[in-house]
This record gives structure tokens, C-alpha cells and sequence, in this order.
């Protein structure tokens, strides 16, 4: 157990970084992680989507406090843009996260998968739709967060892969959507913590040390690592090239999707 507990400090190391430094990635690296991590450990194998995507979302609650404080220290947080689709990406990620509990494993791998070969190709390409409009009305806020929350229930992460494209989109400068994306990942880390904690309850064969699917150790080790180099990842923003931090993580995302294709299809 205490090479694991360590496995998921320095884990927490490292995801903090990432979600500082680029608004994304923390969850998009954390739950393949995780997945190999309870394999080895032993745990019920068709459970282990679930419970990485669980913990993920949990560790993200202290993550985005700690980032979000970091970019509001730099005026770089939209208040206003956040209070208008917070109702959506509460309501979006709780649907989510208690139906993923419904939902069989296999396809909450193959849809994480496939959202990692997208988010690898749109970080590496820079895919974003041109600043054409403003942001929308509250409906149409409430819609988008809903859908963002929705999908980063299933895939574990703040939703900063959706929130920053969209935002860009709705004519928000990029330093500017990171930091709003930072922000976001607090309602959704709450609500899919909530979610799957609930769903989870009254599961057989899952891990004694757990609330629901929050495997609470690697919560608590992911947790301390991450909340110490958020800040960090938040301040490198403003002295780094972030496109070329982007570049790299985008081959790293990709690695790791052709894995968990290979486990799909050798499984």
C-alpha cells in the first residue's frame, strides 16, 4: 500500500501542474492512471472506470480552489460568465455522474478513449471556433454547461477541454477563458464528487476505504500533491509558452488513448 500511496502523491504532482499551467488535463491524466493503479491493486475490475472517474472529479474540488485563487490573483477569472453557467454544469454533471453508475464499463472506457484522441488532436492542432459572437443568454448558458458537465462526468475531468473552446469562441482572450475554465472545474468537481459518491452507495466489492466510488487514499495523496503545485501551474501561465506545453501534453494525451485502445481491443 505505501508504494501506492506515493504513486498517487507524485500523481498529484503532477496533475495540479497541468491543470494549472494549461486549465485541462488534470482528470484527462489522472483516470488512465488511476484505472492501472486499482488494477493492481486488485480491486473489482468493473468498477475501476467507475472509480477512477469518481476520484478524479473529487480531486479536482481542492485542485480548482487552488488554481482558481491563483488566476483570480491575476484578474483572470470572468465572475460573471461563471455565475451564469454554473446552474447548467451543476445540473448537466449530477445527471451525469449518477447515471454512470448505470452504465457498463466497457462503454465508459471506450467513451473516455475517444474523448482522449479528441482532446489530443484539438490541444495539438489548436482547434478553436473564431470569436464570432458574445456569450449567450442565460438559456443558452445554462445549455452549454449542462453539456459540459454531462460529458466531464463521464470523463472524469474540470471540463476545461470543452469550457476554454467555448469560451474563446464567445470572444474571451485565452489567458483569460484558462482562467474562467479553472473556475468552472469547481461546480463540476462538486456536483460529479456528489454524484458518483451517491451512486456508488450500496455497491458490492468495492474498495473498503471508499464513499460510494471516491476511493478516498488516492483522493487524499492525489489531493495534498496537487493543491501544492497548482499555484505553481497558474503563475508558470503567465512566463511560459503555453502552446508549446500544449504540443508536448497533446503526445502524452495520445500515448495514452492508443493504450487504453490496445487494453479495449486485447480485453
Amino acid at each position: 500500500m505505501d508504494s501506492f500511496l506515493a504513486f498517487y502523491f507524485g500523481l498529484g504532482l503532477v496533475t495540479g501542474f497541468v491543470a494549472g499551467l494549461l486549465g485541462v488535463g488534470g482528470g484527462l491524466l489522472m483516470v488512465p492512471a488511476l484505472i492501472w493503479a486499482y488494477a493492481e491493486q486488485g480491486f473489482a475490475p468493473q468498477y475501476n472506470i467507475h472509480l477512477a472517474l469518481a476520484t478524479s472529479l473529487a480531486v479536482i474540488v481542492p485542485t480548482a480552489l487552488s488554481s482558481l485563487r491563483a488566476h483570480h490573483a491575476h484578474g483572470a477569472v470572468d465572475w460573471r460568465a461563471l455565475r451564469r453557467i454554473a446552474p447548467g454544469i451543476l445540473l448537466g454533471t449530477l445527471v451525469g455522474s449518477l447515471a454512470a453508475a448505470k452504465l457498463p464499463d466497457g462503454g465508459l472506457k471506450i467513451f473516455f478513449t475517444l474523448f482522449l484522441f479528441y482532446a489530443a488532436t484539438q490541444m495539438l492542432f489548436g482547434f478553436k471556433p473564431p470569436a464570432s459572437r458574445q456569450l449567450p443568454g442565460l438559456a443558452g448558458m445554462t445549455l452549454a454547461g449542462g453539456l459540459i458537465g454531462l460529458v466531464s462526468s463521464w470523463v472524469g475531468i474540470g471540463g476545461g477541454t470543452l469550457s476554454v473552446p467555448f469560451l474563446t469562441w464567445c470572444n474571451t482572450g485565452l489567458r483569460r477563458a484558462i482562467g474562467t475554465s479553472s473556475a468552472i472545474g469547481l461546480p463540476i468537481a462538486l456536483a460529479g464528487s456528489v454524484g458518483y459518491a451517491v451512486s456508488g452507495l450500496g455497491v458490492a466489492n468495492l474498495p473498503a476505504a471508499s464513499i460510494g466510488f471516491i476511493y478516498l487514499p488516492a483522493l487524499a495523496f492525489i489531493a495534498l500533491g496537487s493543491w501544492l503545485t497548482a499555484p505553481l501551474g497558474a503563475r508558470a501561465t503567465h512566463r511560459l509558452p503555453v502552446q508549446h506545453v500544449k504540443r508536448i501534453f497533446a503526445g502524452l494525451l495520445y500515448l495514452l488513448a492508443v493504450r487504453m485502445a490496445y487494453g479495449l481491443w486485447a480485453g
